[in-house]
């Protein structure tokens, strides 16, 4: 097995897919630093099937309508997933809360994208809610999924002010591009570096994070260290 697929990374979504394709982009850049064995989703009809499959990219629908309940749902998704053995779980843009159970099968391994500056705004409508708060900042944060509902550990963040005249949809539209940084330049560190999550600690290289890696400061577009790289 070639270097580049020594670990591997399988992606969960749900809609359009843009997430999948920055971290497509970078996996065929080279400096991913692993290899997307599956894209799965929820949803039969997710255009991010379509660009998975287009990319040669295994794809697995594992569809909430066709289970009874969010148990036999979970197990199928369990066993989707622990069929490409994977190193991480990127939830990218999946839009379903998944079971503590579930959670706690995966922990440790299984990351998400959500945008907002983590611990604010948890849950949807973010872009409505910070410019309800009056805030002069927005940005992404990209965490571990704990039983807690976008309430894990947050590895990294990237940020942008509020303009003047700013709507949600205007918040979205510019926000969306830096999250296509931001996923890809954290799994290329986690697919390149010892990175550990115990309790609400992460550690990286043997070395606690003091605060949530700022893409552009202390992580590059690749996902290497830039600086003191917030890490004690």
């Amino acid at each position: 097995m070639s270097d580049r697929s020594d670990r591997r990374l399988v992606v969960l979504l749900s809609g359009r897919g843009s997430n999948y394709r920055a971290l497509r982009r970078a996996e065929e850049a080279g400096w991913l630093g692993g290899e997307i064995a599956a894209v799965i989703s929820d949803r039969v009809d997710a255009a991010g099937l379509e660009l998975a499959r287009a990319d040669g990219v295994d794809t697995v629908c594992v569809a909430r309508n066709r289970y009874p309940d969010r148990a036999a749902f979970e197990h199928a998704l369990t066993v989707a997933i622990g069929g490409y053995r994977p190193h991480w779980i990127a939830l990218a843009g999946f839009m379903r809360v998944l079971s503590a159970a579930f959670v706690r099968d995966h922990a440790g391994r299984m990351v998400n994208i959500h945008p907002s500056l983590l611990p604010r705004h948890r849950g949807l409508d973010t872009h409505q809610r910070v410019l309800e708060a009056g805030e002069r900042e927005h940005g992404a944060s990209v965490h571990f999924v704990t039983p807690e509902l976008d309430g894990g550990p947050v590895i990294s963040q990237v940020r942008m002010f509020v303009e003047p005249g700013d709507s949600p949809e205007k918040l979205a539209d510019r926000l969306l591009p830096l999250e296509h940084r931001l996923l890809p330049a954290t799994m290329a560190l986690l697919l390149k570096s010892q990175v550990i999550a115990r309790d609400e600690t992460i550690s990286i290289r043997n070395k606690t994070l003091a605060r949530p890696l700022e893409l552009g400061s202390d992580l590059s577009d690749d996902g290497r260290f830039l600086g003191d790289g917030g890490v004690d």
